[in-house]
């Protein structure tokens, strides 16, 4: 018995021995997600223990948690990263070396797919006589947090449009915003998030609300020509409460991206297993505001060059 046991023994310790060779074997991959319950940390979870992904024979993929966009943006141009999320237009200006207080050029990140937008939706009253953002001069109005994307997003847009300094700003979260506004202290909230939004959904329940048509004052200011990442769409008529038609705007997008020197193959790979039918099943498992990925919009969002595997994969799909 004694002497079985001992083989037994010495066959498991291979076993062990040539499954920790084989993993040891393997590339490790780092992706970038965001802070712990984010959408961004999300992403790089349900990558990492997506069945297909971890079956790869050649790397396994570890989520890493970040302060978010600029943080991955960085890390993944210096290879501390080799994939994560970052919001297109963080893409953009740090190629450029236009972010706020950093000049520096953050050209090793490449893009590899759209994830989900992040649509701009300002809210008034629907006799509020607001129709553009030239009328909420003097408004009291709610900007997002301070320091959040939101936040930043309003600033660059009001800001564009001459009136940041024109505002009553009041930086708040959105459901701290549809309270205030639901209580008369807010004139109007712009957010920058999917829809249906809950906070909207909670504005519209003790106010007759209407939404601005921002697209028609991004197109006048020629704000789509200055910050090229942010796309066009509309929100649906009906998504609201009382709001029955449609509402033209735009959206940043929050982007899968890579290091230009992870191999082709390997982004080619990961994006064959995660934009299979499986895939995007298993995305849409983990949280729904991936609903919108797809083969389709792929692309979406991304005026920044392509990871050339990434390239290879969009090209195949006849999406470029």
């Amino acid at each position: 018995m004694k002497i079985k046991a001992f083989v037994a023994l010495v066959a498991l310790s291979v076993c062990l021995s040539l499954a920790t060779d084989s993993q040891a074997g393997k590339k490790r991959i780092v992706f970038g997600g965001g802070p712990a319950g984010g959408t961004f940390q999300v992403v790089a979870n349900a990558i990492q223990v997506y069945k297909p992904i971890k079956d790869m024979e050649d790397f396994t993929v570890k989520a890493q948690s970040s302060a978010g966009s600029v943080e991955n943006l960085r890390k993944i141009d210096s290879g501390k990263s080799d994939f994560g999320v970052v919001y297109s237009g963080h893409v953009y200006l740090g190629r450029n070396g236009m972010l706020k207080n950093d000049t520096t050029k953050y050209e090793k990140v490449l893009a590899v797919s759209f994830l989900y937008g992040a649509p701009a939706q300002l809210v008034v009253r629907k006799d509020s006589g607001i129709k553009s953002v030239k009328d909420l001069e003097g408004k009291r109005v709610g900007v997002g947090n301070a320091g959040s994307g939101a936040f930043a997003n309003c600033e660059l847009f009001f800001s564009h449009m001459g009136m940041w300094d024109k505002v009553n700003r009041n930086p708040m979260g959105y459901n701290d915003a549809a309270a205030a506004f639901g209580n008369n202290q807010l004139d109007a909230f712009l957010l920058f998030t999917g829809y249906p939004s809950g906070a909207i959904i909670m504005a519209a329940q003790t106010n007759d609300i209407d939404m601005v048509d921002l697209d028609a004052d991004a197109k006048a200011s020629g704000f789509y020509e200055k910050y090229p990442y942010f796309a066009k769409l509309a929100v649906p008529a009906g998504t609201y409460r009382g709001v029955d038609h449609i509402t033209p705007s735009f959206q940043d997008s929050a982007l899968w991206v890579a290091n230009a020197d992870v191999p082709d193959d390997i982004v080619y790979k990961m994006l064959a297993a995660i934009y299979s039918d499986e895939g995007l099943a298993h995305m849409v498992e983990q949280k729904k505001t991936f609903k919108d990925m797809s083969i389709a919009t792929g692309v979406t969002g991304i005026v920044t060059p392509l990871h050339p595997g990434a390239m290879k994969f969009w090209k195949e799909k006849g999406i470029l």
